[in-house]
């Protein structure tokens, strides 16, 4: 059996009387694509953001690579290996393409920003930034400033600057949101060229996006997950039908 990279044990997180999460049982496979589906208010940006160390459950344990996190910062359970993209593009939009994966290579190694100016010449920047923008397709735009890169182009390069910190796992947070067709199926086809090479938690609302790319899929609903299984597992719950997928028996 691959090995579980990362497990939740009963994670819980309330405001107030909302339960954002209720008591949630989750892993990942080393190598495999893990899709959370749910409909607006199901939790699944609370959900992320207790992986990611954004927010501290109020019970519950997270385990990545068999050690227990919970109690890590953001910080450091990235410096363990874990990136996050943003549901909302988290760029610095005055830089360029470069500019961004390089600052996202110079985090990584633990250097100092203060002397950004001189870092743009550190090829021991600059090389392996450049080697993320021709991975995800970027290469030819490396010079534009991130606020002049196209949509779907900008999620890329957030991808891009995830990738430059070499993680053991990416935590997606709706990577084709607010995108058109032909910028979703791009994105798709690059998330697809990741599968196996990375570990990834997928949170999605694109249909198309979850069932091409996931190994496979749980699904969150008012904080609870109802179910997991592989995408053709899902597709034939009735129960998750009736829940989120819109459908009837």
């Amino acid at each position: 059996m691959t090995e579980l990279l990362l497990e939740t044990e009963k994670l819980r997180k309330t405001f107030g009387a909302l339960r954002a999460t209720d008591h949630v049982d989750f892993d990942v496979r080393s190598g495999e694509t893990h899709a959370v589906i749910g409909p607006n208010g199901a939790g699944k940006t609370t959900f992320i953001k207790q992986l990611s160390g954004e927010l501290r459950p109020d019970s519950g344990r997270v385990r990545f690579a068999g050690e227990d996190i919970t109690a890590l910062p953001q910080h450091r359970r990235s410096r363990r290996g874990l990136a996050r993209s943003f549901q909302i593009t988290s760029i610095y939009r005055d830089f360029s393409a470069l500019d961004n994966v390089a600052l996202a290579v110079q985090a990584h190694a633990g250097h100092s920003f203060r002397f950004w100016r001189g870092a743009r010449e550190d090829l021991s920047l600059t090389r392996p930034a450049m080697q993320v923008l021709e991975q995800v397709g970027l290469e030819k735009r490396s010079h534009v400033i991130a606020a002049n890169l196209a949509h779907g182009e900008q999620r890329q390069l957030e991808i891009a600057m995830a990738l430059a910190t070499q993680p053991r796992l990416l935590l997606l947070d709706e990577p084709v949101a607010g995108m058109g067709t032909d910028e979703s199926q791009r994105m798709i086809g690059f998330l697809a060229g990741l599968k196996g090479a990375k570990t990834i938690v997928l949170v999605e609302h694109d249909m198309d996006a979850v069932f091409s790319l996931a190994d496979r899929i749980s699904v969150l609903v008012y904080g609870r997950i109802i179910a997991t299984g592989t995408p053709a597992e899902i597709r034939a719950n009735a129960g998750v039908r009736a829940a989120y997928l819109g459908e009837d028996d």
